[in-house]
This record gives C-alpha cells, structure tokens and sequence, in this order.
C-alpha cells in the first residue's frame, strides 16, 4: 500500500466535500438513473452494517433510541425477527463478504480460492464500493480495493477513535496505531471536526450520487463502526440522551420486551431470562450518573449513524433511484459486554481523549429479550435486526420469522444481479457458496431454509436444527439443548431429557467444524 504524502492525506479526507460537489447535478444523476432502469433493469444494492449493536438498539425492534430512518425502513420494508450473524466481528464480516462460513487455520479468514460480493458483482457490471470498517486485512491479496471494491474508503483494522481515527490506543490496549485509508492510499492526518460516523455516511451518499451517473446498477456496502467502543460521541447528539438511562438496566430490558412483543416481534410465552453473570442490580450501583451517561453515549452513536443513513437514503431519492434499490440493515453481532481498561469514572464517555466501553450491564439491555452477548453464541451473541427496503418486491410494513443467516448476502445479491456464482476465479478454484438466496423470503414466498446452522467462537459453539438449537458455553462447559419455538430465549434445557438428539447434534456440529478447519470434540 502506497502512502500519501500529508497534504495528499488532507485531500482525501476530505474527499466527501469534493465528491459531493461533482454531483451537484442531481437532475443529471436522476435522468442518467432513468435511463438505466430502461437499458439494465437490475435493482442497485445498498448493505449497511453496524458494529456490536444489539438485537433492541433500534426503534424498530424496540428501542427508545431515535432511529427514524432506519424505522422508515422496516414501515416501507420487511422485519426479520430470526435473522442471524457469526457472533464476532471479523468472522462476520468474512462471511457476508464471501457467502461462506468463517474458515479457520491456514490462509485466513480472506482466501485467493474464495470471491468476494464486490469481486462477484463487479465482473457482472455493477459499480461496487465499501465505506467504513473492513477488518478482514490489507495486504495485496486481502486489501478490499484489491478484493472486488472499485471504491474504498475507511477503517482496515477493527476499531478507532473515532474523532481522530489513527491517534494510538492507549496503554492498556497495547498503544496500537490504527490503519485508515482511502482506496489503496493511508490516510494518517484528519480535520479537527472529524468523525468517522459522519465521514462513511458522507462518503457512502457522495458515491452513490457519482455512481448514479452511470449506466450500471451499483453496489454500496456501508460499514460502521458505531456503536462499537471507544464510546465517542458529538455533545449535542449525548445531550439528547442525558438523563434517560437513570432508571437502570433492569427496567431498560423490561420496557424494551414490551415493546417487542407490542410489535409482534417476540412470543410473550418466551420468559424474560434473569441477569448473566457479572450484571448486578441497578439499586446497588454506586455510580448511577456515569453509567448514564455511558449509555446515553452509547445511543447518541446509534443516533448519529441514523442520521447518516438518512443521508444515504435521500440520495438515493435525489438520483431518482430509490425505487429500484435493495437496502439491507443489520448489525454484525450482538451488544459488547467487553470492558477493556475496567470501569474507572474519570474517563468520561464521549470525548476522543478518553478510551471507554458500555460494559456487560448495558449490554444485558440492549441484546433484549436474549441471553448473553458479543462472542456468544446464545442468541445474544448471534441474533440480529434485518431490516430489508426494496419498493419493487418487498411488501411494506412486514414481518417475517423465516430463519435466515448472513451466508445469505452473496446467492442473494448474485441472483438478484442475475449473475452466477464463479466455480473458479483468476485461474483459482473457489469453494462452493454456503448460503442460499434470501429472494423467495422478499418476495413474500416460504423459502427452504438451512437443514442446519453452526457457529464457534473463542471456544463457545452452537448448532441449530430446525426449531432445536444445542449450544455449549466455554463459561458453564456443558451443552445444552432448546426447543427455539417454545423457548428463544434459551431458558429451559432440555439436553437431560434428549440425550439422542443431543449426541446427533453434537456430530453435526463436529462435521461442520472438520469441514470449515476447526478442531472436532
């Protein structure tokens, strides 16, 4: 990778102002739209992505976050209740990239016998490009301008400040120097009003509308890194919030699960389960105002990503192609119980001087109703919103409960690109997909889903099945087995009284591990 020199690097970041100011001529970008949608008739395809945001952190699934576009969405769209991630960042971000399931050991998770939906899209005439976090490696063969991306600007590595995003972590995450760039140039200097929220919104609308020049359909991948820690946030956006969380995590996670279940989004007969380990009570904490304001943080950043898709969305609508794009919103695993540094009160939340996490508590709340977090594999860990808009083929206003899993992004996008997925590329064969197309779902239709679906992650496992799922938590060291239609919210075992299926399950999960290159046990 090339590094630009200090005033190269100033004009790129602010590379959004100028790529905006190209497309000041929305009425040519609107009639070059029109003109597409007579000679290329293919939808367009916007996937956006946030990081560690839990399954009730939006309007829409229940929170009280302000979240009015991503809600206007789900009211002009459909509403996955049982959709599913890789519980981890980087496992999950190789996955909806490629269509496989994670790969372990030798070559990484990014492999030359793998394709990625850029590459995929790109050789079937689409405009591709990725805003934001990429984390999955920057070398000539990983880096994604190198892996499929006409257009790349943002994050390589997994997380950052978000006000300066190259200043090191601090000490007691190692002092790391973080890895930004646009295309295949670093970026190492930022403006004093930086923020990367804004800055991949900006960049993820500015490319659309230069896209939208074209004749060819295009695909925008959008990855934040909101809510994902350092809690950094804009004081205007924390002062919305302020106040609101004071009546703790508790009473958060009770009012959000009404809310669901207002919503149709939850069974009411699912139990509520009980705090996880190291979640105290509310009426014992000693520091109420700090933890509020870690929270109100926190959602300040969800808000703040809202406000960017909102960008996104309305230049779609400027371009006039609005009606003949998929957009896609998901998050990449569950809410973060990961407290790196520990609780200490003088690191405040929200300023890019201080390194601060929402911490287990808070996440407790915000993966409502389900148990555990962020590298679990219970629901808490794996569940995701997926909120799909696609005016031509989505109903609006719609729910559905069909089981779907990220795998699915790529047989999805490269049927909807009426293309094929490559059986060899660059002289390479490429491992077959693992996913299977989510359009019979947008279509209204019962798809058949996955026979069945397996995760690992730092030791904990899980397999499901049909309505059973079998999972084994590296804390309690034991499987154990629920029936998901009666219990979703994994409160009641069942593994004592199946031993069979419970035995079945586990050389399910075993033969998925040999195939994908972890240990079998």
């Amino acid at each position: 990778m090339k590094r630009a020199e200090p005033n190269r690097e100033i004009r790129r970041v602010l590379i959004v102002a100028a790529l905006a100011a190209a497309c000041s001529l929305t009425g040519v970008a609107s009639a070059r739209c029109a003109e597409k949608t007579a000679t290329d008739p293919r939808p367009n395809v916007v996937l956006i992505m946030s990081d560690d945001m839990g399954y009730s952190d939006v309007g829409c699934y229940g929170s009280e976050i302000h979240t009015p576009h991503i809600d206007r969405l789900a009211e002009q769209g459909l509403r996955f209740t049982q959709f599913y991630n890789c519980a981890k960042c980087t496992t999950t971000r190789a996955s909806v990239v490629t269509g496989l399931h994670p790969r372990q050991g030798k070559g990484g998770l990014l492999r030359q016998d793998m394709v990625t939906i850029g590459e995929v899209l790109r050789a079937a005439g689409y405009q591709t490009s990725l805003s934001g976090k990429w984390h999955l490696g920057n070398g000539e063969t990983t880096h994604p301008f190198h892996r499929g991306f006409d257009e790349y600007y943002g994050l390589l590595d997994g997380c950052c400040n978000f006000f300066d995003p190259v200043q090191p972590d601090p000490p007691y995450k190692g002092g790391r120097v973080r890895t930004f760039g646009h295309n295949d140039e670093l970026i190492k200097e930022f403006p004093d009003d930086y923020y990367t929220t804004d800055a991949f919104s900006d960049h993820a609308a500015a490319t659309i509308r230069r896209f939208a020049q074209s004749d060819k359909p295009f695909f925008v991948h959008v990855c934040y890194t909101a809510p994902h820690y350092p809690l950094h946030a804009k004081p205007e956006d924390i002062a919305k919030y302020r106040g609101k969380y004071m009546a703790g995590w508790d009473a958060l996670r009770q009012e959000r699960h009404r809310r669901q279940i207002e919503m149709g989004l939850i069974d009411p007969k699912w139990e509520l389960p009980g705090r996880d380990s190291g979640t105290g009570s509310w009426e014992e904490e000693q520091n109420k105002e700090y933890e509020d304001l870690r929270m109100a943080t926190y959602a300040a950043m969800i808000d703040a990503m809202d406000q960017g898709i909102g960008r996104i969305l309305d230049a779609l609508d400027e371009v006039g192609a609005a009606e003949n794009t998929l957009v896609m919103f998901l998050s990449d695993n569950g809410g973060c119980a990961e407290n790196p540094g520990g609780t200490v009160v003088t690191r405040l939340p929200g300023p890019k001087e201080y390194y601060v996490a929402v911490g287990r508590p808070w996440a407790y709340a915000q993966n409502t109703p389900f148990r555990r977090y962020k590298a679990w594999v219970h629901e808490g860990g794996i569940a995701t919103p997926l909120v799909v808009r696609w005016p031509k083929v989505v109903k609006p206003d719609t729910i559905t409960h069909q089981v779907g899993h990220i795998i699915d992004f790529m047989p999805t996008c490269v049927e909807v690109a009426q293309t094929e997925y490559p059986t060899e590329y660059n002289g390479r064969e490429i491992i077959p997909v693992d996913g299977k197309s989510l359009l019979p779902i947008f279509e209204g239709k019962t798809r058949q889903g996955h026979e069945t679906i397996c995760w690992e992650w730092a030791g904990n496992r899980a397999v499901r099945q049909g309505q059973w799922k079998l999972v084994w938590d590296k804390e309690l060291r034991a499987w154990a087995l629920y029936d998901l239609e009666a219990d979703r919210t994994e409160t009641k075992d069942l593994s004592a009284e199946q031993t069979d299926r419970v035995e079945a399950m586990i050389e399910i999960w075993n033969a998925w591990a040999e195939r994908t290159g972890l240990k079998s046990s």
